[in-house]
């Protein structure tokens, strides 16, 4: 790992010494300092893990992690080492990945909103794959970058949670008029997005999102485009306490693309999972200043009531 890692940019361990055991040997030193400030512990080798596990349980999807989920640099080399693209939403956050030697090809401008500022920045910077769901975007991308590769955004999973976490995303009644438009501004549209947001827990929604995906290609097929590449966002559980677990997801995913993007249809299928990745992987440590007795009413045997004490409550 020496082309995006160094040893100074991580503390290696023994086998067997846990993120407990650091974080103990941290507290002493910290308190011998009197120093307070509240600190994350990650533990890149659980990053690792769901890398390649990702891998493993998505065979044809590539991974870009969203950089506005967690853009500490430990995070970014390491995924960066690992084969990963980024998703950037801003020209600060291409910036970073582009500091420390991602190339442009390996980022995608993901914002469905875009400063023209960053959208001119990112054309400056090779930085070409976007998207966009709206005709005041499209004709953003036009003027201000018209080497574009735009994916159409659109709403696929129209279920009530679904329209509660979404706010971004065409319907597929609207996708042909955009697709005729971008045509007419000369934009080249690429493929198809969507993004059924953290809190999707229903995995047969990607099954939705990937036949409405389907039939929005099959629209900028038959005008002309090349449609190859698709992108299906995130939503990915990070933790094994969820409602959903990732086992789930991927399953139904793989399933989806089986049926309506078979291997060897020239699609490449890309996706955008940020908590899937660090929640896991990082530990707060945070010093507790005050501390609160509250009673709690429990009746006893003889009718009288006891009073208990809660836990301890952080109130810094």
């Amino acid at each position: 790992m020496n082309r995006y890692l160094n040893e100074s940019h991580f503390l290696m361990v023994e086998e067997g010494f846990t993120t407990r055991d650091l974080l103990e040997n941290l507290l002493v030193e910290l308190c011998q300092a009197s120093d307070q400030q509240a600190f994350f512990v990650a533990d890149l080798g659980d990053v690792v893990k769901k890398h390649l596990h990702f891998l493993k349980a998505l065979p044809r999807v590539k991974p870009y992690f969203p950089v506005k989920c967690n853009s500490s640099e430990g995070v970014l080399r390491l995924l960066a080492e690992l084969g990963a693209g980024f998703a950037c939403t801003t020209k600060a956050e291409i910036a970073r990945v582009q500091g420390i030697g991602v190339p442009a090809g390996k980022i995608f401008y993901s914002s469905p909103c875009k400063q023209v500022a960053h959208m001119k920045y990112a054309a400056r910077h090779g930085v070409q794959l976007m998207t966009f769901d709206n005709e005041v975007e499209l004709s953003k991308v036009a003027r201000s970058h018209p080497h574009a590769r735009v994916l159409l955004g659109i709403a696929a999973d129209s279920s009530p949670s679904a329209r509660l976490n979404m706010a971004f995303g065409t319907t597929l009644e609207c996708c042909r008029h955009l697709l005729e438009a971008a045509k007419e501004q000369a934009v080249e549209v690429v493929g198809i997005s969507f993004h059924l947001g953290s809190f999707s827990l229903e995995p047969q929604a990607f099954t939705r999102s990937v036949a409405a995906a389907q039939l929005a290609f099959e629209m900028g097929t038959e005008l002309g485009y090349q449609m190859r590449l698709l992108d299906i966002g995130g939503g990915f559980p990070g933790t094994e306490d969820t409602r959903t677990r990732f086992e789930e997801v991927s399953a139904v995913i793989n399933s989806a693309l089986d049926l309506y993007f078979p291997e060897g249809c020239g699609v490449e299928i890309i996706a955008r999972p940020g908590r899937y990745y660090v929640t896991s992987a990082f530990t707060l440590a945070a010093s507790i200043t005050a501390m609160e007795e509250v009673p709690v009413e429990q009746p006893g045997s003889d009718g009288r009531e006891d009073i208990g004490t809660a836990p301890p409550v952080s109130l810094s």
